[in-house]
């Protein structure tokens, strides 16, 4: 995996990395197997010729004027020696900028021909590096610019001129080095926006995952409860009854089958849903308001006393979310009152109606005697909280003023 992402990385610029200099290269596609400084591309090879036979001709015709010059005797070779250096020197310009522009500032100002590589050397530096490296090279060439016209002056351009035409020149070429380097720095901003946008568009989507998961952990958690509940009460029926006639035994042996075989099928449905990657609700098995009479139908089935009170206006209308929550809120309440109140009687009630809002009701009496406390209550209840917050409801549960246990649920039915 660590080695397929930089052969990744270095195809991300397939048949143009020879357009583009090789630091912005470096910064737009770094290239790990590579360290320290990159590999020149095509572009610089062209660019770094151009400057190089660029400083050569400006020395060329620099040497030509050292003849109209007043020089001590060999100085002149003196001064095309050093132009030759500097020039040569222009090879160096990526690797050291800031001390080719500095050394080039004592040269420049004793040798004419190398004017040529101090240019080329002044421009690199503005385009390589910060303004403030920048600014004391260009100050440092501009006060040395009327001491070096002063005491060698051009017999042709009057000394004034002279002067503003070095000053001008320097402060073009820092203005078109700066111009290089904020359109480099603009790039690499533009680059790491759309890296910024793609890590938050992933975040997002490992969010929207993540969201989709927990609701399956707690679309399982309501669909599974309820069924593993009736086992465990007819289980521990048979198992504390084992001289029940054998009518009652049948029963219960086919409520514990038929409600492992849903169990079963539920949590089929809903890991198929988790390897298939699907988010949305059509895979997952979603129960509205009108399965509650069959939801009923099978706790009662199951032994329990329930009475179910339902008094909707148009149940057809009720829409699918705010039913199916309404649907879990009796299913939790059924199945607590099962684990915790068994053999009392359960009232479930729903009322409502368009612009008026839904009412889920399920209210159990305490029950008679000492009841087991059961691992890992009030998880249901939390869940289902959320879920009634998230449908734009509330709920709210906990004992009434004659006792037992209610679980009251309002949701909005616009």
């Amino acid at each position: 995996m660590s080695r397929d992402k930089p052969e990744a990385a270095q195809q991300a610029f397939p048949g143009r990395r020879w357009l583009l200099p090789s630091a912005l290269v470096k910064e737009l596609d770094p290239d790990p197997d590579r360290p320290g400084r990159p590999r020149r591309t095509a572009r610089d090879w062209v660019v770094d010729f151009s400057c190089f036979i660029l400083a050569v001709l400006i020395g060329l015709a620099a040497a030509d004027t050292l003849r109209n010059e007043d020089l001590p005797q060999g100085y002149a070779a003196f001064d095309q020696v050093l132009g030759a250096l500097a020039c040569a020197a222009v090879w160096l310009r990526r690797r050291w900028p800031v001390g080719l522009a500095v050394a080039m500032i004592p040269i420049g100002f004793v040798s004419n021909t190398a004017g040529g590589a101090g240019v080329v050397a002044l421009f690199t530096l503005a385009v390589h590096r910060p303004f403030r490296y920048v600014a004391w090279v260009a100050l440092a060439d501009v006060a040395l610019i009327p001491v070096f016209f002063w005491l060698r002056p051009d017999p042709d351009v009057p000394y004034f001129w002279a002067s503003v035409f070095g000053v001008l020149l320097t402060g073009a070429i820092v203005g078109w080095g700066m111009f290089v380097r904020s359109k480099r720095q603009l790039m690499l901003s533009l680059r790491d926006r759309a890296r910024r946008a793609e890590t938050e568009a992933r975040l997002r989507a490992e969010q929207a995952q993540r969201l989709a998961r927990e609701a399956i952990a707690r679309e399982m958690h309501d669909v599974l409860a309820h069924r593993l509940t009736l086992l465990s009460v007819h289980a521990g029926a048979l198992e504390f009854r084992p001289d029940a006639p054998r009518e009652e035994i049948h029963r219960a042996a086919g409520v514990i089958r038929e409600s492992a075989h849903e169990a079963l099928q539920d949590l089929r449905e809903i890991i198929g849903v988790l390897r298939a990657g699907d988010t949305d609700d059509s895979g997952r098995p979603q129960p509205t308001l009108a399965a509650l009479e069959a939801l009923v139908t099978e706790s009662r089935e199951a032994g329990m006393k329930v009475t179910l009170d339902q008094r909707v206006t148009d149940p057809a209308a009720v829409p699918a979310s705010v039913g199916r929550t309404a649907y879990r809120i009796a299913q939790e309440g059924l199945t607590n009152a099962r684990k915790h109140a068994p053999g009392t009687e359960v009232t479930v009630t729903v009322t409502g109606a368009p612009g008026e809002g839904l009412s889920v009701s399920v209210r159990n009496p305490a029950p008679e005697g000492e009841v087991p406390a059961v691992p890992g209550s009030g998880q249901g209840l939390i869940g289902l909280t959320e879920r009634a917050t998230l449908a734009g409801g509330t709920l709210e549960h906990g004992p009434p003023a004659d006792g037992g246990f209610e679980v009251r649920g309002r949701l909005p039915w616009g």
